[in-house]
Order: structure tokens, then C-alpha cells, then sequence
């Protein structure tokens, strides 16, 4: 991922709504979320649920498609990894004492 790119996803990221339908996508992978259920999850009205799924979809973050009346929202791992991977490589210059946490961090959630 290149230094361009990785600023658009990190400028799409940096709201707590973003964050937030981040966050609840992730566990659905491609089967994903319809607007509704990620409006209602997030507590976002129709209106801002919108603008905030188009900063997170134009950044390459998001994917969707159209299902009959539903638009289902799903997260692109590629391109979320590609960014996690940038952090820790690029930024982090592949510095152990900073991928222990993260590995750390990883287990606990698992758990």
C-alpha cells in the first residue's frame, strides 16, 4: 500500500462512526450487513448511516451490492490488511517491540 492510499484509509477511519461500522462488519466477512442493520447498530440515522458508509466504501475500505431492495455493506480484508500491514511494516519499520502488543492484543481477543 503506498503512503496516498494508506492517509485515505486512515482519514475514513478517524470517526467513531466509521470505526464503529468497521468494528461490526468485520465479524460478518463477505455475507456482510444491510444499511438498516448497521444504522440500527450504530445508532446512525439514515442520512449521516449514508455519508459515513461512502467515506468508508470511496476509501477502499468497503464493498457492496445491491440485494433486491437492500444494499448489503461488507468489509474488503485486502485492503484492511493491506493498511494494518502497512502500520506495522512501513510506519513501524517492522520493529518487534511494537508487533508483540498487537500479537498480545490479537490472543486476548481471541480468547
Amino acid at each position: 500500500m503506498d503512503e496516498s492510499k494508506a492517509l485515505l484509509c486512515l482519514s475514513a477511519l478517524a470517526h467513531e462512526t466509521r470505526l464503529a461500522i468497521i468494528r461490526r462488519l468485520v465479524p460478518h466477512g463477505r455475507h456482510g450487513l444491510c444499511a438498516g442493520a448497521i444504522g440500527r447498530q450504530v445508532k446512525a440515522p439514515a442520512s449521516r448511516l449514508s455519508f459515513h458508509l461512502s467515506a468508508l466504501e470511496q476509501a477502499g475500505l468497503i464493498g457492496s451490492r445491491r440485494e433486491s431492495r437492500q444494499v448489503i455493506y461488507w468489509i474488503e480484508p485486502a485492503m484492511l490488511g493491506g493498511l494494518i500491514n502497512y502500520l506495522l511494516t512501513d510506519c513501524a519499520c517492522a520493529r518487534p517491540d511494537l508487533h508483540g502488543p498487537c500479537r498480545g492484543q490479537m490472543r486476548r481477543n481471541a480468547a
